[in-house]
């Protein structure tokens, strides 16, 4: 494990630098967000919608006392989606399928030799592959959490009306209720650190690959499990040190 820290961070010291090509970095960066992002709007949607009606179900089960106000449960969803379900549970979920695509796009590319190749033309292969991914991942990951918090929001008000038996005015209420801007700064935060370890670590274990087609798909099975693992330790660190 520590022999594997140690050429994740030479890795990316050679990722980390500043591309030749400047135009042609951009327009792989608009390719990734593609690929990696737009991509994954249809799995984060689903997810939000149903993960938040169920969470507003389970609020409203459990605080339906006389002495808790209706619109608690709205107020009580919006903190519960915006501070832990987006960031975590959602990157959770884009490690599993971002991690895996871009170890497993990279792993071919290793035991096919292309890499070798582009290290031959005298590029640095690791800035030239990696570096557009991280970058997508920072800037469309935040999107995709946005997103994310209004389907979940949605998915939440329509289970309080249609199933929890909560009026439309008393929800929307609780959501309003009480704002704090540093909730949604809190999750932007979580958000980039989320995407920078999916990236970095999924393009680690994917460069990394030696062998053949065996080797890419155990590769891409250890990026999502890594990755995930990172989330979850960092959101405990991250939830200390901002809170």
């Amino acid at each position: 494990m520590i022999k594997n820290i140690g050429r994740y961070f030479l890795l990316m010291g050679k990722v980390l630098k500043a591309p030749g090509n400047r135009k042609l970095f951009w327009k792989q960066v608009i390719d990734e967000i593609n690929q990696l992002g737009i991509d994954s709007i249809p799995i984060v949607s689903l997810v939000s919608i149903f993960v938040g009606a169920a969470i507003t179900i389970q609020l409203q089960i459990n605080m339906d006392s006389p002495w808790i106000p209706i619109y608690a449960v709205g107020f009580a969803s919006r903190k519960a989606i915006v501070m832990e379900l987006a960031p975590t549970i959602i990157g959770l979920i884009l490690a599993g399928k971002i991690g895996s695509h871009i170890a497993s796009q990279l792993g071919t590319m290793r035991v096919t030799e292309q890499i070798d190749a582009i290290e031959v033309m005298g590029m640095n292969s690791a800035s030239y592959l990696i570096l557009p991914k991280i970058m997508a991942c920072l800037l469309f990951n935040p999107v995709l959490i946005m997103l994310s918090i209004v389907t979940a929001l949605f998915g939440g008000w329509a289970a309080g009306v249609g199933i929890a038996g909560i009026s439309s005015y008393e929800f929307i209420y609780g959501l309003q209720s009480f704002p704090h801007n540093f909730d949604l700064f809190y999750a932007i935060i979580k958000t980039v650190v989320f995407a920078f370890f999916i990236s970095s670590i999924s393009s680690f274990y994917g460069y990394s690959v030696q062998g053949g087609a065996l080797e890419v798909g155990k590769a891409s099975t250890k990026a999502v499990v890594n990755s995930s693992t990172a989330i979850i330790l960092s959101n405990l660190v991250l939830t200390q040190l901002l809170m």
